[in-house]
């Protein structure tokens, strides 16, 4: 007679059947029986250098794949340590579930002093996580973990935090290991069919349309863009949103909300469609003022609370983007020819003009974003940090389909992303990823590199090395401030790849980068290019 399956190995069966494939963790002494479950399971275990990077390699993985990242962390400092890339993803509503221990359920609440202990370890997570639950019993186990999927693919998604007291890891469960499966997930709402006739109505009749995509409509570029040639209307896309609708299109304005005459067209838009958006001051160049709509306001979000979110609609329609978009494409009638061709052309300008704003004060860094784009895979991923070139690539370098951009620099805007994140994005399956960091934002994560070194990633890491935290020098010179903590002494980046057994090279010019990104594509080991900021 076979013995009763453990909690541990019900946890790691239950996230094959919900189609889990890697998870990212460090264990540690109060992880050890979740580990015993691991071996046999079919889940391919990546240990990071720390468990920020644990949480942010989640989080690449995640963005790229549309499907939850998952980490695995001890008590105490394993889920502060992770807490930062948390609170980032839940920022930008990335599925991340965080299995974490927790002191023995005889010590919980009692103060002590066992190790890692955390008094309310729970209450730390709350705060940046959609749904936080604390297992009491080892029965409850498979439905607490329904319950964080259906969360986590069936409303608008975020970090789940579920803490396991570490005696429940080895707890016997009832019946046998193959009992256990995973529930159906949870059809998207669809929206109510009267809002979809009034919103078809208000676009079909509008006289100059305007549609706003943002990072909740990640998945539903075909039907927008659809519905945009049917009503003749440019789209505009937040920064989460690049790429959804390819940038090469001639409705497509692209990321450009940050200045004014894009911003003055959707304001002055006699109907607005905006999808899964905050309409938030990161995509308008930091600008607090909301948008000024002049005329009708449709908002389609998955979150009622986001329906209110900077600005009031006149129509809300609380329903899954997708859904909405696909009802809203059956209900549209497309316009003439000449009206499509009008509406190019007066966002080809739109576009021209927002171009003369991309480089003031950063002209120098315009062929390296020419350079960028012609070096990046037509396909390929760019997961970027708060560094200057990125900022400049958020607006300027188009990029042509879904899931392609992964960037902390909207949101809460945390350093050290980029490098962690775009390991999880190269994990994610086959596409060619890029990461672009600077130098001060590497040296948050720069230990990750040994994860990339062990995986035999095809990864180009671009260091922007301006010698310190060169957005806030700039920042500081505008407000006549000294510059006091900005400028950073810097290692030797190519030999310090070198020692993590990645390789490394330096550039000078933009003419450079092609080559060096196509080898670094063609090596099983990252490579880290260094730049010189001009």
């Amino acid at each position: 007679m076979s013995s009763a399956p453990t909690c541990a190995q019900v946890l790691m069966r239950l996230l094959r059947e919900y189609q889990v494939e890697k998870v990212f963790g460090i264990p540690g002494v109060h992880t050890i029986e979740l580990y015993r479950g691991l071996p046999g399971s079919g889940l391919q275990h990546i240990t990071p250098r720390h468990e920020q990077g644990a949480a942010f390699m989640a989080d690449g993985y995640a963005r790229a794949s549309g499907k939850p990242g998952v980490c695995f962390l001890i008590t105490g400092p394993g889920l502060t340590n992770a807490a930062t890339a948390m609170a980032q993803a839940y920022s930008d509503s990335v599925p991340m579930l965080v299995i974490s221990a927790v002191n023995r359920c005889e010590d919980l609440g009692m103060g002590r002093g066992r190790l890692h202990e955390l008094p309310r370890q729970s209450d730390v997570s709350r705060g940046f996580c959609i749904w936080q639950h604390s297992l009491t019993q080892a029965e409850q186990l498979p439905e607490v973990i329904a319950r964080a999927f259906q969360l986590l693919t069936s409303s608008r998604p975020g970090p789940v935090h579920i803490e396991i007291p570490i005696d429940l890891f080895a707890a016997p469960m009832p019946g046998r290991l193959d009992d256990y499966r995973a529930s159906p997930s949870a059809q998207p709402p669809a929206a109510n069919g009267a809002a979809i006739a009034a919103a078809a109505d208000w676009l079909q009749h509008a006289g100059r349309p305007a549609i706003l995509l943002g990072g909740g409509a990640q998945d539903c570029g075909a039907s927008a863009t659809e519905i945009a040639e049917k009503l003749a209307a440019p789209v505009f896309l937040s920064l989460a949103a690049k790429g959804i609708v390819d940038e090469r299109h001639p409705l497509c304005g692209g990321a450009n909300l940050s200045f004014d005459c894009a911003r003055a067209r959707v304001e002055n838009a006699d109907v607005v469609l905006a999808v899964g958006t905050e309409l938030a001051e990161t995509d308008r160049n930091l600008v607090r003022d909301n948008y000024a709509f002049k005329g009708r306001l449709i908002r389609v979000d998955i979150d009622p609370a986001q329906l209110v979110c900077n600005a009031n609609p006149d129509l809300a329609i609380c329903a899954d983007a997708g859904e909405t978009l696909n009802q809203l494409n059956a209900a549209l009638q497309a316009k003439d020819e000449r009206a499509r061709q009008a509406a190019a052309q007066e966002l080809a300008q739109i576009v021209r003009d927002c171009r003369k704003e991309w480089w003031i004060g950063s002209e120098a860094r315009f062929p390296w974003v020419e350079a960028l784009r012609a070096a990046l895979p037509e396909d390929g991923i760019l997961v970027t940090d708060s560094t200057q070139l990125a900022y400049n690539t958020n607006h300027a370098l188009p990029l042509y389909s879904a899931r392609s951009h992964i960037t902390c620099t909207t949101g809460y805007g945390t350093l050290g992303f980029a490098l962690p994140a775009a390991i999880g994005a190269k994990l994610s399956g086959q596409r060619d990823v890029l990461a672009l960091i600077g130098d001060g934002g590497l040296m948050f994560t720069l230990g990750e590199l040994a994860v990339a070194v062990e995986q035999q990633l095809p990864l180009p890491i671009l260091v922007w090395n301006n010698a310190g935290y060169g957005e806030i020098r700039d920042f500081m010179d505008d407000a006549e401030v000294p510059q006091e903590g900005v400028n950073l002494r810097t290692p030797d980046f190519v030999a310090l790849a070198r020692a993590f057994g990645a390789e490394g090279c330096r550039i000078e010019r933009p003419e450079q980068l092609a080559s060096a990104v196509a080898e670094a594509l063609n090596r099983m080991t990252p490579t880290l290019i260094e730049i010189t900021a001009p």
